[in-house]
């Protein structure tokens, strides 16, 4: 690290090591007694020694709904720096992405195709360029590629709107169940449509609503991963 911030002071070099894990004697560690992810931790503080304007972003999109998916991408957009992403989320990485990687066979090379391509060149069995072992993104019919893509956004409009409808369903369904509960546990508040009723009668209500939420869930699960693509 001091070979690469030259010019840098002692305490300066230290710091860089010690936002990545290695503070005190651990920063004079000989780099071949370090393990594989402290070895990988040492190779992010050197390509960030100095301060990149750069995102490293690992499936950014996980346990993130529709809505924050969605403002994810437009953050991205808007971002002026660099973005290197690692996703399965298709989707995220149409609406961001500029360029494609193609990791195989332990190379890393620019994808020059797109994501329907890449597709295209797995399912057909991977084809490499003579010399430069480079992938061949497979040609596909343009007219063909407009009509997919068409039928993607229709798709993609019917999934947002049975996702805002569904879940209308859940909140009111959601509120019902809550109603039914509370006239379970504090009959004295209970709405009027759930006074004088038996705590079976109740009971079965409640498993009746349930029901309808979890189907509720399956449709909004279903609609997500249309727009996740």
């Amino acid at each position: 690290m001091t070979r690469e911030m030259k010019g840098a002071t002692p305490g300066a070099v230290r710091a860089q090591l010690g936002r990545f894990g290695f503070s005190g004697q651990k920063a004079e560690t000989l780099v071949g007694r370090l393990s594989g992810g402290e070895r990988a931790r040492l190779a992010l503080a050197l390509i960030t020694r100095d301060a990149p304007h750069m995102l490293i972003l690992d499936e950014p999109t996980n346990h993130l709904d529709v809505d924050a998916r969605e403002a994810l991408v437009q953050a991205l957009n808007a971002y002026e720096g660099a973005v290197v992403i690692v996703s399965h989320d298709r989707h995220m990485i149409e609406m961001t992405a500029d360029r494609l990687v193609l990791v195989d066979s332990g190379e890393a090379n620019e994808f020059a195709g797109s994501l329907g391509d890449y597709t295209d060149f797995i399912l057909s069995g991977p084809e490499k360029a003579q010399g430069d072992g480079k992938a061949k993104p497979v040609k596909r019919d343009k007219k063909e590629e407009r009509r997919l893509a068409a039928a993607a956004r229709e798709a993609q409009k019917s999934a947002r709107k049975a996702l805002s409808a569904v879940e209308a369903e859940m909140e009111k369904l959601t509120q019902k169940r809550s109603e039914i509960d509370r006239a379970m546990f504090d009959p004295a508040s209970a709405a009027a449509d759930y006074t004088n009723r038996t705590m079976g009668e109740l009971s079965q209500l409640r498993g009746d609503v349930q029901k309808q939420i979890d189907a509720a869930e399956a449709k909004w699960i279903e609609a997500s991963e249309v727009l996740g693509g």
